[in-house]
């Protein structure tokens, strides 16, 4: 704890440097970005600098500066989040925040849950390409009262853009760790590449995104070869000011060698196919200061397991999953708050060779308060209630308050509650005598509970705080000895605490030049009180030190971004990764160098699935957009 405190006092007592002009090129001027920003919860939109609670933005300006080719990558930069990739360059990822599990995690699409109901593994199974991408939001804490159902320890809200003017982006990159293929895997050296192409039709009262992106990659080891398919559109129309049309639909496709993915080492020759898909529909309607928003959306996903890739007769798993979400969503302004409120029911099926057919529905109701006293306190309170139809009905409070110091000086807490319904897989898969369903679990249920100060002057940002959660039948897999399959039982609670420090600073040395540094820093400490006594498959393998930091640099036309994580898991050797990457911009170009791992450090983030040594990239991205 020491070393904790000692880490929380460095990144709180960097000096506070001179303070950049007022006008930043485009590219970094983060404080002017995330003005504008609006934090898209599905009831209550509420502008970024007047959030009450943990919430990290990521725009697009900052996506494009990143070493990455994936939006996986994208996401192993932010403070708190975990990602444990079984498939590098955006295959296979299992997405986590704050030590919790992957299952406890949502995931949205512009609002949409991508809740699997197989499965967490297939929830980042998602149809947009980095181009399409405005900003990603991160909730940290329970959501229940936000999103409902599953975002026991967070969410990520992924927002697409919206534009008036029209646009075309097109991006080309290719790769290789110059290292030649293993042994039985073909002859050459492993690489591959990548494309997307977005573009955008913008109107005063229209805004037409389509997009375009696929990927080829012939692995990094031994049977990691990967391909990927990813279509999207997104249209939103404006009547007139008050009555608006929102329509979304995506297809994602992704083949790969699953070689160490679930069973090593007798899954060497491993394959799997993942497709999924999502549609959407939605309207907005004002009447004075109350808004309606109903939306219709529908989840699709399939996932094909091929233990043996060359012989299907045998150790085949096929998934076959539905999700229709009905939605209606309100707000009401008056003299002491907005008010939220609406109904919200899900209707899930599953079709499956090693699961069975089984549905279910989940029907939930909220409302929720935003207020303000006086010129220095703001804050939301409000309640979830979930009726599910095999777990019966349960409610969730959650209060966000916030006080303002002063115009540098913010501080807030947040006290919330949420739940995570087993997934069919928890339930009732029967792959003996490796993995046995229990279908007498029941829900896993949190409170937690934070609170920090934030600091925010001109160019620089500094944010620091604990939260602590508490987690009863918490559900992990167990077996009493290896002849027996691992089954999931609620084991009792599972409590963390933590702490976490984050810091920017850009400065303006001049008309052409500018330097910006960031940092972040979390520690996790958790616990499983439980009376079993037997061999877990999944408990603390969550982060115990998370320390991200990069610089960036820009002269003119050229700019330059190093990128740096350094992680320890609980069971597991502590490991770092550097990533660079040299941008060059001409005209309407964009020509980048970028090398992932620097060090060629050796690394696994799940499974026995060894990560990509040393990697370089070369790319082009064209931009054209009306004036």
């Amino acid at each position: 704890m020491k070393k904790v405190l000692a880490a929380l006092g460095f990144i709180i007592s960097l000096p506070v440097f001179a303070q950049q002009k007022d006008t930043l090129p485009d590219w970094k001027n983060q404080n002017n970005e995330l003005e504008q920003v609006i934090i898209r919860g599905n009831r209550l939109e509420t502008p970024f600098n007047q959030v009450s609670r943990d919430i990290q933005v990521i725009t697009q300006k900052q996506i494009e500066a990143l070493p990455v080719k994936s939006l996986n990558e994208v996401l192993s930069y932010i403070g708190g989040v975990d990602i444990r990739q079984r498939g590098p360059f955006g295959t296979q990822t299992d997405i986590s925040i704050d030590g919790g599990t992957s299952e406890q995690t949502l995931v949205l699409l512009n609002g949409v849950k991508m809740i699997d109901s197989q499965t967490a593994h297939n929830m980042m199974n998602i149809p947009v390409p980095l181009s399409a991408i405005d900003h990603i939001e991160v909730l940290r804490g329970a959501a229940a009262r936000v999103y409902g159902i599953n975002a026991l320890t967070g969410a990520i809200n992924i927002v697409t853009k919206k534009e008036k003017s029209s646009s075309i982006t097109a991006d080309v990159q290719g790769g290789s760790s110059f290292k030649s293929k293993d042994e039985g895997d073909g002859s050459g050296i492993y690489g591959g590449g990548s494309a997307e192409v977005t573009g955008i039709f913008g109107t005063e009262n229209q805004s037409q995104l389509f997009s375009l992106a696929q990927s080829n990659y012939n692995g990094q080891r031994y049977n990691s070869a990967s391909k990927s398919t990813h279509l999207f559109y997104n249209g939103n129309y404006d009547f007139d000011s008050n009555n608006s049309i929102q329509a979304m639909a995506g297809y994602a496709y992704s083949r790969f060698g699953a070689n160490g993915f679930y069973a090593a080492p007798g899954d060497i020759n491993s394959e799997e196919i993942v497709e999924s898909s999502v549609f959407s529909i939605s309207s907005k309607h004002r009447w004075g200061n109350f808004i309606l928003s109903p939306r219709i959306s529908d989840r699709y996903g399939e996932d094909d397991y091929r233990y043996f890739k060359d012989d299907l007769s045998k150790g085949r798993s096929l998934h076959y999953t539905n999700a229709v979400m009905l939605e209606l969503n309100s707000s009401l302004k008056t003299s002491i708050g907005t008010f939220g409120f609406g109904l919200e029911s899900r209707l899930e099926k599953i079709n499956s060779s090693n699961i069975g057919k089984h549905k279910r529905n989940n029907h939930g109701a909220y409302a929720e308060l935003k207020s303000s006293l006086g010129e220095k306190i703001r804050g939301t309170v409000g309640l979830y209630a979930n009726y599910n139809t095999d777990f019966g009905w349960q409610t969730y409070p959650g209060i966000d308050l916030a006080y303002l110091i002063n115009h540098h000086w913010k501080v807030s807490t947040s006290i919330g509650s949420s739940q995570r319904i087993p997934s069919f897989t928890d339930l009732y898969l029967d792959q003996r005598p490796g993995n046995l369903g229990n279908p007498s679990l029941q829900p896993e249920n949190a409170w937690s509970y934070e609170g920090n100060i934030q600091y925010n002057k001109g160019n620089l940002q500094i944010k620091t705080g604990y939260f602590y959660r508490n987690i009863s039948d918490f559900i992990d897999w167990t077996r009493e000895d290896s002849s027996q399959p691992y089954t999931p039982f609620n084991l009792g609670k599972s409590k963390i605490q933590g702490v976490y420090g984050r810091v920017r600073q850009d400065f303006d040395l001049g008309s052409l030049q500018s330097f910006g540094y960031d940092m972040s820093y979390n520690y996790l400490h958790p616990t499983l009180e439980t009376s079993a006594e037997t061999q877990s498959k999944y408990t603390l393998e969550s982060l115990k030190h998370q320390f991200v930091a990069g610089i960036h640099y820009r002269i003119s036309n050229f700019s330059f971004h190093l990128k740096n994580r350094w992680l320890k898991r609980e069971l597991s050797s502590a490991y770092d990764i550097a990533d660079i990457r040299v941008n060059y911009q001409w005209q309407d170009f964009l020509l980048y160098a970028e090398i992932t791992n620097l060090f060629d450090a050796e690394y696994k983030e799940a499974g026995a699935v060894p990560m990509p040594t040393r990697w370089f990239g070369l790319g082009i991205k064209y931009q054209w957009e009306t004036k």
